[in-house]
């Protein structure tokens, strides 16, 4: 391997870690603030690229129907609880929010993006249909087990991540997809050549984290979801919903999502079921975190990538075995250097 080649796999793994990063990031916050591991994360990756694909060959995509479905049952859930109740507030609520939202948004993508709508819109258009994914995922399967144990929250997970699959097989077909990404002429930064769709993922990650870092520092809301993560039952006791922080941060995992598959659906084929092993390889990079610290979730994001990458130059059949065996020292290494707990008997 001569040094340009190895300069062109950092790049790639680089460019493939920045989505990664993503992954991983919301993988940790979803794991901090309701227990979940959420397994479907990758299925809305993969929506969104198939979503995208058929706004480009001029068709309506069959995530406007899972939005509408998906919107009736949160509705229908939340009107059971809440007309017992007379609790006008709550109804409103849940009319406008499972009502009206996601039907304007469907009825934006059924009418209002043509063939030859500009690229930005249509991804715009795609984003807002996933994004809106996750908190009715949240609401219809999470939000009644919130008090289950984490090994039943993970059993509900993997349920609805086959449950997607088989839904995705019907809405989109079993045919994989690539979507425009950016183009442009290249450029040289060092010496090295840089493609405008790397430059575009890339400022595109970097735009996404600290834009979550903003929300989690800045604004009310975001303060509200690190209290949750670090402390739920501190959070409960000072008037925080932990239902709320569950609905925005599915939401949050949805939009991070989005831009996800709009990130990754330039640069290889995805399918239906392509989201599974995105989301393994998001996870690995949770795991180095230890599905809790962010900027260790982060590097190890970044350094998935950058396997992967040269695995494939080396071993291209067994890259994603190579990539997913980076979970077995870091497993090892945590055992080790873990504290073992008294047990009180001496």
């Amino acid at each position: 391997m001569t040094a340009d080649v190895a300069l062109i796999l950092l790049q790639d793994g680089i460019v493939s870690g920045a989505v990664y990063v993503l992954l991983a990031t919301v993988l940790v916050l979803i794991f901090s603030v309701t227990r979940v591991i959420f397994v479907p994360q990758g299925d809305l990756i993969a929506f969104t690229a198939l979503t995208l694909s058929a706004f480009e060959t001029g068709n309506v995509p069959g995530t406007v129907w899972l939005l509408m479905f998906g919107a009736t049952a949160a509705m229908l859930l939340e009107l059971r609880q809440a007309v017992p109740q007379r609790d006008r507030a709550r109804i409103l609520r849940s009319l406008l929010r499972f009502g009206a939202l996601p039907a304007l948004i469907a009825i934006v993508a059924v009418f209002l993006v043509p063939k030859t709508a500009p690229l930005l819109w249509k991804m715009t258009v795609s984003c807002a249909l996933v994004a809106c994914l996750g908190p009715l995922i949240y609401r219809i399967v999470f939000q009644p087990l919130a008090a289950s144990s984490p090994l039943v929250l993970l059993i509900a997970a993997i349920a609805t991540h086959l449950g997607l699959n088989s839904v995705g097989l019907h809405l989109f077909g079993a045919e994989g997809v690539r979507t425009e990404g950016f183009s442009g002429q290249p450029f040289s930064i060092f010496g090295i050549i840089v493609t405008q769709q790397a430059a575009g993922v890339l400022a595109s990650s970097v735009i996404a984290v600290v834009g979550l870092y903003l929300f989690f520092r800045l604004s009310l809301r975001g303060r509200a979801l690190l209290a949750t993560a670090y402390n739920r039952r501190g959070a409960e006791l000072v008037g925080i919903s932990t239902e709320t922080a569950g609905r925005t941060v599915f939401f949050v995992a949805g939009l991070a999502a989005a831009v996800s598959g709009l990130l990754i659906g330039p640069t290889t084929t995805l399918y239906y079921d392509s989201g599974f092993i995105l989301g393994l390889k998001g996870f690995v990079g949770a795991i180095v975190g230890g599905m809790a610290v962010y900027p260790l979730a982060a590097a190890g994001a970044l350094l998935v990538g950058t396997v992967e990458a040269f695995a494939s130059f080396w071993a291209s059949a067994y890259r994603d075995v190579i990539v997913f065996l980076l979970i077995i020292p870091v497993l090892f290494w945590r055992s080790v250097s873990s504290v073992p707990a008294e047990d009180g008997l001496e």
